[in-house]
């Protein structure tokens, strides 16, 4: 594993840890102690592929990345860059493009929607107001899951008080599933 460092505008692409310790000894501003020292050959050394920062000075960092990339081009271009995440892990946008299509995909019929929203309660002992973490489920008929879903909203909104927090269809908080066009 391959060591990129950079300070401001002096960077290096460096082979082993000594290499590292030399390029950062050789910046003035820079003074390596005993522990930074052995801190970054545990980072090195390490499972940890997330880039690390270390302090000079206030707001003055210099940082530290893992690669194999074997020149500074291929670095620059991102070809050797380790993600620390799976391969097959989705990318984000894609799941949430997923998310989004999977909403608004017309298929009439009946659905079964949850959702966790907070809801409004008053306090009868102190005749305070407060949010509760508030799970709902049902049953309609609709068009899609957004319609599901705004439906649930509906019902929701003339049941309880007006100061409820509803979360986005688009989120976590809230799930659907086609049953069919017959229940």
């Amino acid at each position: 594993m391959n060591l990129y460092l950079r300070y401001f505008d002096k960077e290096a692409l460096v082979f082993n840890i000594d290499e590292a310790i030399d390029f950062l000894k050789s910046i003035p501003e820079i003074e390596i102690s005993d522990d930074m020292e052995h801190d970054i050959r545990a980072y090195a050394e390490g499972d940890v592929y997330y880039p690390k920062r270390y302090k000079v000075r206030p707001h003055v960092y210099f940082i530290v990345i893992k690669t194999t990339a074997e020149t500074m081009q291929d670095f620059k271009d991102k070809k050797a860059i380790h993600s620390g995440k799976p391969q097959t892990m989705i990318d984000k946008k894609e799941l949430i493009s997923g998310v989004v299509t999977r909403l608004t995909e017309e298929r009439y019929g009946w659905y079964e929607g949850s959702i966790d929203f907070k809801r409004v309660v008053l306090i009868p002992t102190t005749g305070k107001y407060e949010y509760r973490d508030t799970h709902y489920e049902a049953i309609c008929k609709a068009a899609s899951g957004q319609e599901c879903y705004e439906r649930i909203v509906d019902y929701l909104k003339s049941r309880v008080d007006s100061r409820s927090q509803f979360p986005s269809a688009k989120g976590k908080n809230f799930r659907f599933t086609y049953l069919g066009m017959w229940k």
